[in-house]
């Protein structure tokens, strides 16, 4: 039986498909449920700048112990741009590389968690190129750890804010990403990232600039227990346009827990109980649009003979949107029902 309903009038999300934003590529992106609620050439292939900092901390942290060790050398301390100032001979945590990294954008650090964590800097940049890939991150490509301007160095707006929400897993990158200053080597270190002072629910970022990349923002928001990612590059006004953007999806947009939310009644014959609720899978998370019909279609069985299992599969729920198909989540039963005692409904009678 295909049992069709309209879950809320949940936004017809006006606001965030025609915001204005200055950058060459932006896109807002739910961490939750992967769904773009915001695009503007997200797919184009842009110079990246510092944001390429993102995937030399995730590769670091899941291929080097936090509590190591590394000696800078003449090296690294003499990479043009941006520098958290390492001092050739002098003994670091990779703790504190990472910080000097996403905080101080240090393209020093950059080069010496690259040479630790894999003996060199082309064999790290193999490990990253082969992460884009794990990710699926089909339109970028990496030539160094650090971000300055190279030919084949790229990725888009849509690849980064998934890289972010990847990063944003990681317990380690969300501790020391959401630092606003911390101790490291002897320094204090500021992060570039104004967001996190400027932005309400802002939980990480990473900036980037190149005379030729332009102003390159990376961030994270978390309000109403959504997470939101936001990219822009090539972006002049990129710390309001984020905040706009930002306003904008929330005001729009909510996420809904389906497993907590919806349940379909099945009849169960021969079973007991005589009825066992059909639910979408634990996790089962949507964004949808605030004050517009949102429809969804759940197709289960007219009835189920016992016994069942809780966890057996139910049905299918889908989500429609002008008529195509966005979305669609296994249903699963909630409880069991057991086969009935063929005697338990005998009434004893007198002879």
């Amino acid at each position: 039986m295909l049992a069709s309903f309209i879950l809320l009038a949940l936004p017809v999300p006006a606001h965030a498909e025609t915001a204005p934003v200055q950058a060459k590529s932006a896109i807002v992106l739910c961490a939750d449920d992967g769904s773009t609620l915001f695009a503007k050439n997200a797919d184009s292939r842009c110079l990246i700048a510092s944001t390429t900092k993102l995937m030399t901390a995730l590769v670091c942290l899941e291929h080097a112990a936090l509590d190591d060790t590394v000696t800078a050398q003449a090296r690294h301390c003499a990479v043009e741009g941006s520098s958290m100032y390492l001092k050739a001979g002098e003994r670091y945590s990779v703790r504190e590389l990472l910080l000097g990294l996403l905080l101080a954008s240090g393209n020093d650090a950059a080069l010496a968690l690259a040479e630790h964590t894999a003996g060199s800097v082309p064999t790290f940049v193999g490990l990253m190129n082969r992460k884009a890939q794990a990710l699926g991150l089909k339109d970028t490509h990496f030539e160094n750890p650090h971000g300055l301007d190279e030919g084949t160095h790229y990725s888009t707006a849509r690849d980064l804010a998934r890289l972010m929400s990847a990063c944003m897993e990681n317990p380690a990158f969300r501790s020391l990403d959401a630092q606003r200053t911390a101790s490291a080597a002897g320094q204090t270190l500021v992060n570039h990232n104004k967001l996190l002072s400027l932005c309400p629910g802002c939980i990480g970022g990473k900036t980037g600039y190149t005379k030729a990349a332009g102003r390159c923002l990376v961030s994270c928001c978390e309000r109403e227990g959504m997470r939101l990612v936001c990219v822009t590059l090539s972006d002049p006004d990129d710390w309001n346009d984020h905040m706009r953007l930002y306003d904008r999806a929330y005001e729009d947009y909510a996420l809904h827990d389906l497993s907590t939310e919806l349940s379909f009644d099945v009849p169960v014959i021969t079973g007991s109980p005589e009825i066992v609720k059909a639910i979408p899978t634990p996790g089962s998370k949507l964004v949808l649009p605030k004050g517009r019909n949102s429809e969804l279609t759940a197709e289960v069985p007219r009835f189920v003979f016992a016994p069942v299992s809780a966890g057996d599969t139910a049905g299918t729920l889908t989500y429609w949107k002008d008529g195509s198909t966005l979305a669609r989540f296994p249903l699963i039963y909630a409880g069991d029902a057991a086969l009935a005692d063929p005697c338990m409904n005998i009434k004893e009678t007198k002879p």
